[in-house]
C-alpha cells in the first residue's frame, strides 16, 4: 500500500493540472492512468482535430488575398496534412507527458483505477497485478468522456468511426456521413470535404443549433459551399455495413444514403462506468454532480462521505472543454491544499476556489468556416435566465481591418447587453480568425467590464477588432 496526500484517477490535462497544482502547494500526489498520458485532448480531439483543420483555413486564407492567391496553385497535400496531424498527437506516444510527469514530482500508476473504498484507490496494471493506493485528503475523478453511440438498429454493429477513429484515420474516405450537427460534426465535415471526402451531414437538430442562429446559417451555407449535402432535420433509423465495406443508412422517411465511413458526432458519455462509484453510493456510469468547488455530492446533495471525493472536467459535465477543465482543476488543487492546510477557502463567485466562469463566462471556438468565437450566453439563454437583455449586431465585413484582412471577408459580430447592469454578459463572432479576438470578449464578460468603461478601450485601427467600436456605437455609446 501507497500513501500519497491526493489521488488523481486520470492523467488527461485536467488531471494533470489538478496533480501539479496539489504538488505546487506542498502536497504529494499520484496520479492513474489506464491509456496515454495527455488524454483525449492530446491525442484525438484539440490537437490533432486543429492539425487537421488548419491547412484548409491556411490555403482558404492565402486564396482570399489578391497577390497570395496566385501563388497558389496546387491543392492540399493530403498525405502531408495527416503527417503534421500525427506530429501533433505525438504519434500517439506519451513518453514527453509522461517525463513531464516525473520533472514535477508526480508518480504515474498504469493501469485501470477503481475506488475500493473511503479514500482508497486500487489499480489494476495490464498483467492483472493490483496496487493499492491511499489517499490522506482527497481523490479526484478525472477521467473525462467519451463518445455517445445511440441506440440505433444496426449502428454498433456497423462499426462506425467516433471521433477517435475519424481524427485518427490513415486515409481519407471518398465517401464520410456523418450523424450530428454539433461542433465535432461540424468540424470533421469541414476538414474531410476539404480533405476531397463526399460528405453527407444528417443533422436532426440543425448545425450549431446550441449557438446563436446566424451561427448555424452561415456554417452551414458555407459547407454547402464546399460540396457537403447538409440535411437539417434528417434521422438515422437504422444502419448496416455490406460486405463489401460501404455503410448504409435508412433515414426515418425510408431514404437510403451510402458512405465508405459513418462519424457518429451526438454527444458525451461519462467515463464512471467501473470506477468503483458504487463504493461511494453513487451510480455507475453516471454524470458526477458537483458544487462550486467541485467536491461530489450524494442524493441527497451534500458532500460525498466527508468531502473528500472530487470530479473535475468533463465527468461532472459543467462544460465538455478542455480549457474549462483545466480551469476547474486549478481551483480543485488550490482548495484541496486550502482544506488540507486549514487555510481560509474562498468559494464566494469569482472567488480563488469557486469555478464561476463554469456558468457565466465559457469561452469557445469552432474551427469551422467560418470560424465561430463565443463566450457567455447567447441571447436566448440570457433570456430564458430572466436578465433584461438588448442584443447588438453588426457586419464584421463592414470595418477597415476586415478588408485588410480578406478580399470578400464575411462574418457577424453579437454582443448582449444586460441592461440592468450595463455590462455585457454574452459576445459571438463568425468570421474568418476570429477566434484570436475572443479572449478582449472573454475578459469583459468574466470582468462585468461596465460599457461606459469599455468605450476607453480603444481598438487599434486598421484591425478587425474595431468592430468593438462599432458596437458601442449601435448601442449608443
Amino acid at each position: 500500500m501507497s500513501a500519497y496526500d491526493v489521488i488523481v484517477i486520470g492523467a488527461g490535462p485536467v488531471g494533470e493540472n489538478v496533480a501539479d497544482r496539489v504538488v505546487q502547494g506542498g502536497l504529494t500526489a499520484a496520479i492513474v492512468e489506464r491509456e496515454l498520458v495527455g488524454g483525449e485532448c492530446s491525442y484525438w480531439a484539440c490537437m490533432p482535430t486543429k492539425a487537421l483543420l488548419r491547412s484548409g483555413a491556411a490555403l482558404r486564407a492565402a486564396r482570399q488575398v489578391p497577390g497570395a492567391r496566385e501563388a497558389v496553385t496546387g491543392e492540399l497535400d493530403v498525405a502531408a496534412v495527416l503527417r503534421r496531424r500525427d506530429s501533433f498527437a505525438s504519434n500517439w506516444q506519451d513518453d514527453a507527458q509522461v517525463s513531464w510527469l516525473e520533472s514535477v514530482g508526480v508518480p504515474l500508476y498504469r493501469g485501470h483505477g477503481r475506488i475500493a473504498s473511503d479514500r482508497v484507490v486500487a489499480v489494476t496494471g495490464a498483467d492483472g497485478t493490483t496496487t493499492t493506493l491511499t489517499a490522506r485528503h482527497a481523490v479526484v475523478v478525472a477521467t473525462g468522456s467519451g463518445a455517445l453511440v445511440p441506440d440505433i438498429e444496426g449502428l454498433r454493429e456497423a462499426k462506425p468511426w467516433t471521433s477517435r477513429e475519424t481524427v485518427a484515420a490513415e486515409s481519407v474516405p471518398a465517401r464520410l456521413a456523418v450523424i450530428g450537427g454539433g461542433v465535432v460534426a461540424s468540424e470533421m465535415a469541414t476538414a474531410f470535404s476539404e480533405l476531397g471526402s463526399s460528405v453527407t451531414m444528417l443533422a436532426r437538430d440543425g448545425v450549431l443549433h446550441l449557438h446563436e442562429p446566424f451561427v448555424g446559417e452561415q456554417v452551414a451555407e458555407s459547407l454547402r459551399d464546399k460540396g457537403v449535402s447538409v440535411r437539417a432535420g434528417a434521422e438515422a433509423g437504422s444502419v448496416e455495413r455490406n460486405a463489401d465495406g460501404t455503410v448504409v443508412i435508412t433515414l426515418t422517411d425510408g431514404e437510403r444514403i451510402e458512405a465508405d465511413e459513418l462519424l457518429v458526432a451526438i454527444g458525451r458519455t461519462p467515463n464512471t462506468q467501473d470506477i468503483g462509484l458504487e463504493t461511494a453510493g453513487l451510480k455507475p456510469g453516471a454524470w458526477l454532480t458537483v458544487d462550486d468547488t467541485m467536491r461530489v455530492l450524494g442524493e441527497g446533495g451534500a458532500p460525498v462521505g466527508d468531502g473528500w471525493l472530487y470530479a473535475a472536467g468533463d465527468v461532472n459535465r459543467r462544460v465538455l472543454l478542455t480549457h474549462q477543465g483545466k480551469y476547474q482543476a486549478r481551483a480543485v488543487g488550490d482548495i484541496i491544499v486550502a482544506r488540507a492546510k486549514g487555510e481560509p477557502v474562498d468559494d464566494a463567485p469569482w472567488g480563488r476556489h469557486a469555478a464561476t466562469a463554469d456558468e457565466r463566462a465559457v469561452p469557445q471556438v469552432v474551427f469551422t468556416d467560418p470560424e465561430i468565437a463565443s463566450v457567455g450566453l447567447t441571447a436566448a439563454q440570457a433570456e430564458a435566465a430572466g436578465l433584461r437583455i438588448r442584443v447588438v449586431d453588426h457586419d464584421l465585413a463592414a470595418t477597415a481591418g476586415s478588408a485588410l484582412h480578406a478580399e470578400g471577408y464575411r462574418g457577424h459580430a453579437r454582443m448582449v447587453v444586460d441592461e440592468d447592469r450595463e455590462v455585457i454578459v454574452g459576445f459571438t463572432l463568425a468570421g474568418p480568425d476570429v477566434a484570436e479576438m475572443l479572449h478582449a470578449a472573454t475578459i469583459a464578460v468574466a470582468g462585468e467590464v461596465p460599457l461606459d468603461r469599455l468605450w476607453h478601450a480603444v481598438p487599434a485601427f486598421p484591425t478587425v477588432s474595431e468592430v468593438w467600436l462599432r458596437l458601442l456605437e449601435a448601442y449608443g455609446r
